[in-house]
């Protein structure tokens, strides 16, 4: 028979160790006094750096010792003559790190409520290189990073204010400020916005000083802080509105172009691009804060460029690979900065007309390459995050310029209807479930927390574009895009004034709708007998009869209720004769949008001539940029239901539309009002006057045929003279 004998000096030493860890717990439990008790735990400590201790044993340290003395240990004010100053709290703290590696002891209240001496011990200086402290400081960082791995953790140290304690440490550069950085990214990976907001000034403190290092780095640290530095960016766009938040940005744009303009290797230069990309969703171009205008504009080339690059790179491959979304997701971002760039209106461009033309060039190139990806895979990742990030750059690009790539993007409709379609399905039975469900349905789908996505949103812009022009229109309705939209125009009108939806939200689905109202309205104007008859459209009126006076009554929503009330005039001519517009809140649509109409132009404290000069009342002067052409285009349709709707000439008399507008014409100067709202008015009254005694009655009461020959309307003095 033969013994199992170690078979390495290992294996031997470990058995050692385990021999004397035995003998010194047993010592330990048979402690009689303090000073034995002491003698003890120095036994245990030794033995314990020594090896690494399991659970079982851990637990066994902890049943003999307990919290009460170690507590002891902290907050003893004196140690034995000619021993180091920090003894006892070495101890302490080396015995609350021991325990605090078990995931149960390192929630106990006794760990967590020691956090303030941890913050406080990791300043501590080793320049002495005191081993009593060095290891001290190490075992405040074990203590922390054991709380930190907790579900509660985050949470218990930011109450606990450590923030600004680890960003002295990695100021000051401490002992083991690797790992203060370390737990900084952590709290503020998990609660960016909170962190944020307790401890503000530190953050900005360690900021700026994490964007000076990247700024002047030039060895491997620059790469790693590219890494880290998206997580210590504000959760909030305040770095352009403070000094030193353009001073940070100014040293990140630095760092980057150091960066971006070498030739690396994709590990060293995906980290930069990541970080361009955090910027570019908060700041677009504006944080491009280059010494002087020609850099500048060089580096937003450069950055597109490069962007544009590797989205053709990844996506031109047969099999694209799923390693590299997370940076093409990143370029995409950049792409979509490089749109921005080229087309918004700027007194004092960055791009000159030659860079604009080569850059529409290259980001014409990378959206050819998204269609071809989604040609090829698109209907089989459907529940792929990055496909939904690969829409939302192909709307962006398509609600700019859809002249290019237009046979291209005519064939991809068909798919992205039918993805559009799936995302909407997927939102509604969310919304319909209840807030704890929806989010446990959120967390169990492939989707992750962005599911289900909001296709629609991103493809909206593109819509309006593509459904003014005839091919692709015709294709939208053969898919049944009308449709969708009403059943999408709906739940954005739901999620608008919902109260317990976030506010970014809600301002998302009110630009939805504003865009959806563009959608219809080309389909309005430019397929008429399919609106007419498409049963979708009267759901549409409905509800826009059921929300427009609701609207009304809410403030800053003017540009909304601009489309709602012009939309529903323009829909109105088409189904005059369907039964929807003899329902009863028909009457109370019309109201509201006799309010809208009504409000528009007021004379001013200006004279000509002895009488005041028309303008634009207050609330419409902000907005009329926006809604001057609905507006118009709202009196012009109004004017045309008067006839089909006879009802709503006596609506018009009793909101006091006429009498107003008339008396408005006799107050101010004729010289002040130009000839597109003498032209808009003069329909309206002329197709009141046409269509109504009662209407010509007070036209003529109140001057009407003197006000036709003093402004013009030769049409309405016509209608006044034949029918007196």
């Amino acid at each position: 028979m033969t013994s199992t004998m170690p078979n390495t000096t290992e294996e031997q030493s470990d058995e050692v160790n385990n021999l004397a860890l035995e003998k010194c717990l047993k010592v330990l439990q048979e402690a009689q006094t303090d000073n034995e008790q002491f003698a003890a735990l120095l036994l245990v400590t030794k033995c314990a750096q020594a090896q690494e201790i399991n659970n079982e044993t851990r637990r066994r340290i902890f049943d003999a010792v307990g919290f009460t003395f170690p507590n002891r240990l902290l907050f003893s004010n004196s140690v034995p003559e000619g021993c180091p100053q920090n003894l006892f709290k070495s101890l302490g703290i080396t015995l609350l790190a021991c325990f605090s590696t078990d995931p149960v002891l390192a929630v106990h209240p006794q760990v967590v409520n020691k956090i303030p001496i941890f913050n406080e011990t990791i300043n501590i200086s080793c320049q002495s290189g005191n081993k009593e402290v060095v290891s001290m400081v190490e075992d405040a960082y074990q203590c922390l990073l054991g709380i930190l791995a907790s579900p509660q953790g985050p949470k218990n140290l930011l109450s606990h204010g450590s923030i600004p304690y680890l960003c002295q440490a990695y100021m000051n550069r401490n002992h083991f400020w690797e790992k203060a950085l370390q737990i900084l990214t952590s709290l503020l990976t998990v609660l960016p916005p909170k962190c944020w907001k307790k401890s503000c000034t530190d953050l900005q403190l360690l900021l700026t000083r994490l964007s000076e290092e990247f700024g002047k780095e030039e060895g491997e640290w620059k790469f790693q802080l590219a890494d880290l530095l998206p997580i210590f960016l504000p959760p909030s766009p305040i770095l352009l509105e403070t000094s030193w938040g353009k001073q940070c940005l100014k040293q990140l744009c630095k760092g980057l172009l150091k960066i971006l303009s070498n030739k690396l290797s994709i590990s060293q230069r995906d980290p930069a691009l990541k970080l361009a990309a955090c910027l570019a969703n908060s700041y677009g171009s504006s944080w491009i804060m280059a010494e002087n205008k020609v850099v500048r504009s060089r580096f937003l080339a450069l950055i597109v460029n490069l962007a544009c690059v590797e989205v053709r790179m990844a996506l031109e491959e047969p099999e694209p690979l799923t390693s590299r979304q997370s940076v093409i997701t990143a370029c995409y971002a950049l792409v979509e900065m490089g749109i921005l760039a080229c087309t918004k209106e700027e007194k004092h461009p960055v791009l000159g007309k030659e860079q604009k033309l080569q850059l529409i060039g290259v980001m014409q190139e990378a959206c050819a390459a998204i269609i071809y990806y989604l040609q090829q895979v698109g209907w089989e990742k459907q529940e792929d995050p990055f496909l939904l990030a690969s829409v939302r750059l192909l709307g962006a690009w398509l609600a700019e310029e859809t002249a290019c790539l237009k046979l291209e993007v005519i064939q991809l409709l068909p798919f992205l209807v039918h993805y559009m379609r799936t995302c909407h399905q997927r939102s509604v039975i969310c919304s319909k479930l209840p807030k704890e469900v929806s989010q446990v349905a959120l967390l169990s789908n492939s989707w992750g927390n962005i599911w289900p996505g909001d296709a629609i949103r991103f493809l909206l812009p593109a819509l309006c574009h593509l459904s003014a022009e005839e091919v692709p229109r015709k294709v939208l309705i053969s898919e049944g895009v009308p449709a969708l939209l009403c059943d999408y125009f709906q739940l954005q009108w739901d999620v608008l004034f919902a109260e317990d939806e976030p506010e970014g939200l809600q301002s998302a689905a009110e630009l939805s709708l504003q865009t959806c109202c563009g959608v219809f309205l080309n389909l309005v104007v430019t397929e008429p007998t399919f609106v007419g008859q498409e049963s979708c459209f009267v759901s549409l009126m409905k509800l826009l009869m059921q929300s427009l006076p609701t609207l009304l009554t809410k403030e800053g929503h003017l540009v909304l209720v601009a489309n709602f009330s012009t939309l529903g005039l323009m829909m109105s001519r088409l189904l005059a004769e369907n039964s929807v517009l003899h329902e009863s809140n028909a009457e109370e649509f019309f109201k509201a949008a006799i309010h809208f109409l009504s409000h528009s132009h007021v004379p001013s404290c200006q004279t000509d001539a002895g009488k005041p000069v028309i303008t634009l009342s207050e609330s419409y002067s902000e907005a009329w940029e926006e809604i001057s052409e609905l507006w118009f285009l709202g009196v012009q349709a109004f004017s045309s239901c008067v006839h089909l709707l006879p009802w709503l000439s006596a609506l018009v008399l009793r909101s006091s539309w006429l009498q107003d507008t008339l008396c408005l014409l006799d107050n101010v100067s004729p010289k002040s009002v130009d000839s597109d709202l003498v032209t808009a008015l003069q329909g309206m009254l002329t197709e009141l006057a046409q269509s109504s005694s009662c209407c010509r009655d007070v036209i003529r009461e109140k001057g009407g045929a003197e006000k036709a020959n003093l402004y013009g309307m030769a049409a309405l003095e016509q209608c006044l003279a034949e029918l007196s």
